[in-house]
């Protein structure tokens, strides 16, 4: 009998370390603004857990200007992550040094025909896929609707010229000191704005060849606006300071008629319980320019990948498509619009946020690329310095990119 009950134990410790063997433990990477936000990624990780009991997930936030050098730097060290969260100019670098997976040959049938089209160039290099979409955004134009009515203005403006003009108007009338208000600081923020005037103005980062073109035409009338906008008074001098965030409190405080913008702010600027805007926040897709444009975009989107270093792939895979699915994004939909095509027809999607998809039905099409170099962190770089310069009267926009230009190498 005791023979008998010392195997059963043993039996049982052996059952219970493969059982503890089973058990896999993720570590995955996001950032802490923006778009899906923490509290919503750890309810959607929760959900994850509840449904794979054998899977856990260690969750790391770090801002968006750390998050590039966190996913290289982990690489080496040993002790690297299984998922992380990635901006749409990483995925050539990526791909060259060998920091994702290729993960086209994983995309099924039903996720290739499902997912709008345009959303695969987040994570595509030379016709490989290095993950699944996640955040699908461009920036739009945010205008207060009381603001433009007490100036005398039925619609927001549709294009760049209309929207300073109306800025001055709303100045002049004593309505807001400073009418629009950007995220300028020296960090990519910057470049999504400039990006979208860019792409208004018909300009170009890159030529054909790879050789720097954002110095002249399209790529220079985008800085002199900018650079115009600061002297005048339209722009909030501070936003050669600001963030996404300073954006977002900015406008939702009443201290700006006009701000650029992702997605998310829509629906945290009409919240009552943080804004003192809500209920009076518009959204349409950011205005063009007469003759060159009708609307303008620029890529903001972001895509979720296996890192080479992960020692459990299968595992992670599933994670992402868990994160990626149709049904967690529309529960999710009031911060990141889907990447799926038919949750647009989906009335607890659109619910409440009309305008916020009639202005993405616009503007996601346009989306303009950032540059899909793998040296894309040096360009950005020194774009961003030349942007500062001449933001802060340091250099006139043709010799600050000028400057950018010469001292890039392809």
């Amino acid at each position: 009998m005791k023979r008998l009950l010392a195997w059963a134990m043993m039996l049982t410790g052996v059952m219970a370390t493969q059982v503890s063997a089973a058990d896999v433990k993720l570590k995955a990477l996001f950032i802490a603004q923006a778009a899906y936000n923490e509290q919503s990624v750890r309810e959607m990780t929760d959900e994850f857990q509840k449904q794979n009991p054998s899977i856990s997930v260690d969750l790391e936030f770090v801002p968006y200007e750390g998050l590039h050098d966190k996913i290289v730097l982990a690489q080496g060290s040993g002790d690297g992550y299984d998922a992380v969260l990635f901006d749409v100019i990483w995925p050539a670098e990526f791909a060259v040094n060998d920091i994702l997976v290729d993960v086209t040959d994983r995309i099924t049938p039903e996720m290739n025909a499902g997912v709008l089209p345009g959303a695969w160039t987040t994570v595509e290099y030379k016709g490989q896929r290095y993950g699944m979409p996640w955040v699908l955004d461009t920036k739009y134009l945010f205008y207060n609707k009381e603001m433009l009515a007490k100036a005398g203005f039925d619609t927001p403006p549709k294009t760049w010229a209309e929207l300073m003009n109306q800025a001055k108007a709303i100045k002049e009338k004593g309505i807001v000191q400073h009418p629009i208000v950007w995220s300028w600081a020296q960090a990519e923020a910057v470049i999504c704005d400039y990006g979208t005037l860019l792409s208004a103005f018909g300009g170009k980062f890159l030529d054909e060849k790879g050789a720097p073109a954002f110095q002249s035409d399209g790529g220079l009338k985008a800085l002199d606006y900018m650079a115009a906008s600061i002297k005048d008074g339209a722009t909030n001098p501070n936003s050669r300071e600001y963030l996404e965030e300073d954006v977002r409190r900015v406008f939702q405080d009443g201290e700006a008629a006009f701000a650029l913008n992702w997605t998310y702010m829509f629906n945290l600027a009409n919240d009552p319980k943080q804004s003192k805007v809500a209920g009076k926040v518009g959204v349409v897709a950011a205005p063009g320019v007469e003759g060159i444009s009708t609307a303008s975009a620029v890529n903001g989107s972001m895509g979720l990948g296996i890192t080479k270093s992960s020692q459990h792939p299968e595992e992670t895979w599933k994670y992402i498509t868990f994160l990626t699915s149709q049904p967690t994004q529309n529960k999710f939909a009031k911060l990141s619009l889907p990447i799926w095509a038919s949750s647009y027809d989906d009335p607890a999607v659109v619910e409440g946020q009309q305008e916020m998809v009639a202005a993405a039905k616009i503007g996601l099409p346009l989306m303009y690329p950032r540059p899909a170099a793998v040296k894309y962190q040096e360009l950005s770089l020194l774009l961003q310095v030349a942007i500062q310069r001449a933001l802060f009267d340091q250099a006139s926009p043709d010799e600050a990119l000028i400057e950018a230009a010469s001292s890039y190498q392809p």
